[in-house]
């Protein structure tokens, strides 16, 4: 029974000992065949650093402002007896905008010019009479005098009708009307408002940094979302003396066409300032940047060494500058002419193989317009 027992325990150890010996042959296995193992390589998209000539640019955020605008209000007290003008038509200097009652001013005005030639016949009667030593100096002074105030109870007259005849001040475009027939205007009460929209002027700023190379004269592009597409041009035609202590900028203004008058005063614009030097730089694709806290790097893509063939990803930190729709600029880390992964930076590692493939990579610009899905 002893033995049974014996031999029984004894092949049990054996068989144990041949499958933990199969179990350690497996594992050895597959452990060379881990240390074999080279994994396939990752397909990429590639682009060469290639050195580009961008134009120097200033860009800011404007608002448009009428070259000349105001809101017509009234001088005088007064019924309006008279709108000459259709809202939002466009009119010139010296059109008849409104016209207030002026009957009391016309009624008193033949009056006081019958005074007026009273006046001016007795004034040369009295010149002939102190020539002839009739009358004193001091008559025909009196005369003078006389004269001259009928003179100017006229004028004020007129000048009142002229003020109650209110006329457009400059040419431009009216806007929505303010006054009804019959309406009693008190001073200082709107009518319309009146706008010269062409040209029309862009104020903006930009940093004290670059009051260096600002000047007037240079042209400015001006990109609207209301003129998609669009580009109107112009140029600087004033910059602010006093630079703002709070913001540490400095206001500049310029005039850009508009002869569709399709900018408003008000809107917010783009304008970008175009400055004469065209620097040399980098230009990678954003999306070939993989962004770390620790710093910026790209995946340069080399030919393998030591006679094998194939290519190798090599990661390279950089300097980066400024930004131009899809691209943006190295300022070090790269040289121009090599080669780079551009998408799926993410995934990659130093030192993996690669393939390239570019067939679905995507189109990068510098002034991207995507569509509106």
């Amino acid at each position: 029974m002893k033995k049974r027992l014996i031999l029984s325990i004894f092949g049990l150890i054996v068989i144990i000992a041949i499958l933990a010996g199969v179990k350690a042959m497996q594992i050895g296995a597959m452990i060379d065949q881990g240390k074999k193992f080279v994994p396939p390589p990752e397909t990429v998209t590639s682009a060469q650093v290639k050195a580009e000539s961008w134009a120097a640019d200033l860009t800011a955020v404007g608002t448009l402002t009428a070259v000349q605008g105001v809101t017509v209000a009234a001088e005088l007290t007064g019924k309006v007896v008279k709108i000459g003008f259709e809202p939002g038509a466009r009119v010139k200097k010296g059109d008849l905008l409104v016209r207030q009652d002026t009957s009391s001013e016309e009624a008193q005005l033949p009056g006081l010019t019958a005074q007026v030639k009273l006046n001016r016949t007795e004034l040369a009667r009295a010149d002939k009479m102190v020539a002839d030593k009739i009358i004193s100096q001091s008559d025909h002074d009196k005369a003078v005098a006389a004269y001259d105030q009928a003179v100017a109870q006229v004028n004020n007259v007129r000048a009142t009708i002229g003020k109650k005849t209110i006329r457009a001040p400059f040419t431009g475009r009216l806007g929505i009307r303010q006054v009804n027939l019959g309406q009693i205007l008190r001073e200082g009460d709107p009518i319309v408002s009146l706008q010269t929209l062409s040209p029309i002027f862009v104020d903006f700023t930009l940093p004290q940094q670059q009051m260096a190379r600002i000047h007037s004269g240079l042209p400015v592009r001006v990109t609207c979302d209301a003129l998609p597409g669009e580009t109107v041009e112009g140029r600087i035609t004033a910059i602010n003396p006093l630079v703002d202590s709070d913001t540490r900028t400095i206001k500049l203004q310029a005039t850009v066409t508009n002869r569709a008058e399709k900018l408003r005063p008000g809107m917010f614009v783009n304008v970008a300032v175009g400055l004469a030097a065209r620097p040399k730089v980098l230009a990678i694709p954003a999306t070939a940047v993989l962004y770390a806290p620790y710093g910026d790097s790209v995946f340069v893509i080399d030919t393998q060494k030591d006679g094998k063939k194939g290519l190798t990803l090599r990661q390279q930190f950089v300097r980066l500058g400024e930004k131009r729709g899809d691209f943006v600029a190295v300022t070090s880390g790269l040289k121009e002419g090599e080669s780079i992964v551009t998408t799926g930076v993410f995934k990659l590692r130093n030192g993996q193989s690669a393939v390239i493939d570019n067939k679905l990579s995507p189109p990068f610009q510098q002034s991207p317009k995507p569509e509106n899905n």
